[in-house]
């Protein structure tokens, strides 16, 4: 086994990439997602040498290797790393880094650049990009070039740092290609401490009375929540507030507690409350979509202070990380809390009547959600996408567990889905993980097929198939006068395809041959699993989503 210097204690002679690389499994990396590269060579040199350690996951296409960094990210809260080429290698990737970023997830790029001495002199040396480094922040929260083996272990350890302070979110370390092979003495950074937020206990006692005070408080949560789904449990209870979590908050709250709610009864909630605890969330569809008024107040828990007040002022903003400032606002609660009916039967009905509702419209994908969710365990992991399952999922599906749904965010970007699987299933081998694409989505990752069978990544991937970029169809058809254009798609035979990699494919043509064959693939464990499901056009989800004012002018 490669022997690993201790960190910070003496130093070794070692390369800038081997000093990148054992700091990454200093701070508990074990896999790098990886597309190689000539800029990256040396690099690579270093991953061999400690490949016992960490592990070398190679993709297809750069977009796969940075979207199955993120959906490992995404599935475990810890930080993830990939590494590309510069120039056409970043760019290939940044779609998932910029979702990255949307996404508040700590992903690592580490991304290779021309000679050191060249950079900036547009020479033309290949791959080169003008000012990489300004297009590589504008999508991060951090980064910097490693000029020297000297340097590199701090560096890296002060990039992941970054990824943990404040607003999580990724960051990018840049290497030439005449860097990644010098040699130095290094001393290995350990883990640098992440400085906590000072929690106001002077807000926490404003906030507990605000909420203390309601008469129909609620709860909003957003990805900032996902670590705190036992303090927002025991705050609703004690509050008696129901808890909407739409895409990124899906399973801070159990769905099946009375008082976890979706979007369309959320909206009608929002519309009634007079207090709101606001966790880990932009808030932006409910304050520019439904409207708010003086006689809303919302309490704002997050770890970016400039979000509070960015839109609307919040009554009492408490900043830091979710988890401990809900702790402390548990223990002030109870002595400023007001004695409130309990809502479990008058919430029974009110969902009663939204499930209803949505059943009679989204009659379809409600019955292939229900043959999804009967055979995904609790704790599996369920992968949402730009497509017509996807936004009918959104507001119906059964979430029971944090970090069990992963939603693409503001970003929203087609053809995130299935790579970023992936890389859940990778890094969570021990939860069946589930995908769920239109083929248009599918198609734009679908190569990344031969990454789940080189690596035995025993993904379940359903393509709900309607021969089209199926919601630009519709806003064709029903706004632009059935103009229809660029909106129909030529397909692969998806199962011949699927099977052409090596992998198990089959054809279901209903919500129950789906269940059986869910039943059979997250039963196999040693290799990918595609489903084919044809449908026709879907009914539109979008009367539930894009839903009006209820508050304010």
């Amino acid at each position: 086994m490669q022997r690993i210097p201790k960190p910070a204690e003496a130093a070794d002679t070692m390369t800038t990439a081997e000093a990148v690389v054992a700091t990454l499994i200093g701070h508990g990396l074990d896999t790098v997602y990886v597309l190689p590269g000539v800029q990256n060579d040396l690099l690579f040199e270093a991953l061999f040498k400690f490949s016992d350690r960490l592990r070398t996951v190679h993709t297809r296409h750069e977009q796969g290797a940075a979207y199955m960094a993120l959906g490992a990210a995404l599935a475990t809260g810890k930080p993830q790393a990939y590494a590309v080429v510069p120039g056409p290698g970043l760019l290939n990737s940044s779609a998932a880094l910029l979702t990255a970023f949307s996404m508040n997830a700590p992903v690592l790029a580490l991304i290779g650049q021309i000679p050191a001495a060249d950079i900036h002199r547009s020479l033309g040396h290949l791959h080169e990009i003008r000012d990489q480094a300004g297009i590589v922040a504008r999508l991060v929260d951090h980064c910097a070039l490693i000029r020297k083996p000297e340097q590199a272990s701090r560096t890296t350890a002060v990039a992941l740092r970054a990824m943990r302070i404040g607003r999580p979110g990724p960051a990018a370390l840049e290497c030439a290609i005449d860097v990644w092979g010098k040699s130095g003495r290094v001393k290995l950074q350990a883990p640098l401490p992440v400085p906590a937020a000072k929690i106001d206990m002077d807000a926490i006692r404003r906030a507990a009375k605000r909420l203390g005070a309601a008469r129909r408080p609620m709860i909003v949560c957003g990805g900032g929540a996902q670590d705190a789904s036992e303090e927002i449990t025991a705050l609703s209870a004690m509050l008696q507030a129901p808890v909407l979590g739409y895409r990124r908050g899906r399973g801070v709250l159990d769905s099946r507690d009375p008082l976890s709610v979706t979007l369309p009864l959320g909206r009608d909630l929002w519309g009634e409350a007079d207090a709101v605890l606001a966790v880990g969330t932009r808030l932006h569809l409910q304050m520019s979509q439904w409207g708010i008024d003086r006689e809303l107040a919302i309490v704002r828990v997050d770890a970016d202070a400039s979000e509070p007040n960015r839109v609307h002022r919040a009554a009492v903003a408490l900043i830091g990380d979710a988890k401990p400032i809900l702790q402390r606002l548990l223990a002030e609660l109870p002595a400023r809390n007001s004695k409130r009916p309990l809502r479990k039967a008058e919430m029974n009905e009110r969902q009663a009547a939204w499930r209803k509702r949505l059943q009679e419209k989204l009659a379809p994908q409600v019955a292939y959600l229900e043959a999804i969710r009967a055979e995904l365990p609790e704790d599996g992991i369920y992968v949402d996408e730009v497509t017509q399952l996807g936004f009918a999922a959104r507001l119906l599906f059964p979430v029971y567990k944090p970090r069990t749904f992963l939603s693409p965010g503001y970003q929203d970007n087609l053809g995130w889905g299935f790579a970023t699987a992936l890389g859940a299933q990778h890094a969570r081998p021990d939860v069946p993980v589930l995908s769920i694409s239109g083929d248009g989505g599918f198609m734009f990752t679908a190569s990344e097929m031969a990454t789940a069978i080189r690596h035995r990544i025993p993904l379940v991937t359903v393509v709900f198939n309607d021969g089209a970029y199926g919601n630009v169809r519709r806003i064709q058809q029903q706004v632009y006068g059935n103009r229809l254009i660029g909106s129909d798609l030529a397909n692969p035979d998806f199962v011949a395809f699927a099977k052409s990699f090596g992998a198990e494919a089959i054809r279901a043509k209903s919500p129950e041959q789906l269940r059986q064959t869910l039943r059979r693939a997250f039963a196999r464990r040693d290799g990918p699993t595609l489903i084919e499901v044809p449908v026709g056009e879907l009914p539109s989800p979008w009367e539930f989503i894009m839903m009006g004012r209820v508050r304010g002018q």
